[in-house]
């Protein structure tokens, strides 16, 4: 368990450096942008993009985590596509190459013959990672591997990478957008039963140092068996109305259906990995979201983390189909295993339905009866 664990942190340490690398030069930043079309269009925005830091990092934790455990190999996934259109029309399959001068190369051909930039990005691919983090010499229970399953969200809230904005005025701790919206993500799930087991979420832009230099953070929990461990504090302040986060993009109806239970502690931020994490920190009690877009890979991670706090995430139409018939409720959680047969491409692993993630098994239940009586969900 620690070895598995201390692999995804260090994957998402390397991750975090290449982001800030690709964000320092903005000259390269801009080389580094590429619209998605088609079927990888997230059809939540007019405009979704991919980036070239999101591929390389997908690819550096594959192969990081490959390299330790090449048994997990077949079974991570992401939401990225490796192969990467540069501006002469030339397809690339990018990938992490046996050496830094050969990866060099390969991310030359990328970016146009810019040998600087390519060289740059080698480095930081292929420098090593250690962590010393003494809470992971404690788990000394095993996971199976030949169990397990890996989704990884190589920047999560690419949208708000690709603006850098700084929010400087913000409300209660939490970001509506900006850098800090972003989030390396990995999530570990079971391959039978599709629970989610353990996460590492990575915060690339946390803060900045006295000479302006950014600097990242990582969160990580365990929900395996009797297990429950993370690295984030359990205490929650007392609070006397319940506290949401959800996207901007949120139906006007459910907006008004919670807000007698949030009164002016109702939020808005991007990504669903970070508003998550932000539940996570106790900075609010909920997350609720009724669209179809986000993702496996958007909250396995967080899900995990949630798990190991005595919280989760649960499918809110199907949890709005559960019987009340004033008895215990079984209100289903999200699963990781099995794809939409009914869906096509990158849309089959999607969260359908929306979902409700929660600390309090009592704020879920507000909110799942408040939003029963709202018609249109």
């Amino acid at each position: 368990m620690a070895s598995i664990l201390t692999a995804l942190i260090c994957a998402s340490e390397k991750s975090a450096n290449i982001a800030r690398a690709c964000k320092r030069e903005e000259a390269l930043f801009q080389l580094l942008i590429e619209e998605k079309k088609g079927p990888d269009k997230n059809k939540k925005f007019l405009q979704d993009f991919k980036t070239l830091a999101d591929v390389i990092i997908q690819e550096v934790i594959k192969n990081d985590i490959a390299e330790k455990f090449p048994e997990l190999a077949p079974h991570i996934a992401g939401e990225e596509s490796n192969k990467f259109e540069n501006g002469l029309g030339e397809t690339i399959t990018v990938k992490v190459c046996k050496t830094e001068q050969g990866t060099a190369e390969l991310l030359s051909k990328v970016l146009e013959g810019n040998l600087k930039a390519a060289g740059l990005l080698a480095k930081c691919i292929h420098e090593d990672v250690h962590i010393d983090d003494p809470a992971l010499q404690k788990l000394t229970k095993d996971i199976p591997v030949d169990t397990i399953g890996i989704w990884v969200d190589p920047i999560d809230s690419t949208n708000q990478y690709i603006k850098g904005q700084l929010e400087e005025k913000f409300k209660d701790g939490i970001h509506t957008h900006g850098l800090k919206s972003a989030a390396v993500l990995i999530g570990v799930f079971d391959r039978n039963s599709g629970q989610p087991i353990m996460g590492v979420i990575n915060i690339p832009f946390n803060e900045m140092d006295p000479i302006l230099r950014w600097k990242g953070k990582y969160y990580w929990g365990i929900s395996y068996k009797d297990i429950n461990i993370h690295s984030v504090s359990k205490q929650i302040p007392a609070r006397n109305q319940l506290s949401i986060v959800m996207s901007s993009s949120e139906k006007e109806s459910i907006q008004k259906a919670l807000a007698p239970l949030c009164g002016e502690r109702m939020y808005y931020a991007s990504g669903a990995g970070y508003k998550v994490l932000c539940i996570i920190l106790g900075l609010v009690d909920a997350y609720v979201f009724t669209g179809d877009t986000t993702f496996k890979w958007d909250t396995c991670a967080p899900h995990a983390i949630l798990k190991s706090l005595g919280g989760g995430i649960v499918h809110l139409t199907k949890a709005l189909s559960e019987p009340n018939d004033g008895g215990p409720r079984s209100f289903p959680e999200l699963q990781y295993n099995k794809p939409d047969e009914g869906a096509k491409d990158k849309e089959k692993w999607a969260n359908t339905g929306g979902l409700v993630a929660y600390r309090s098994r009592e704020h879920l239940e507000a909110i799942i009866n408040t939003l029963s009586l709202t018609v249109d969900t």
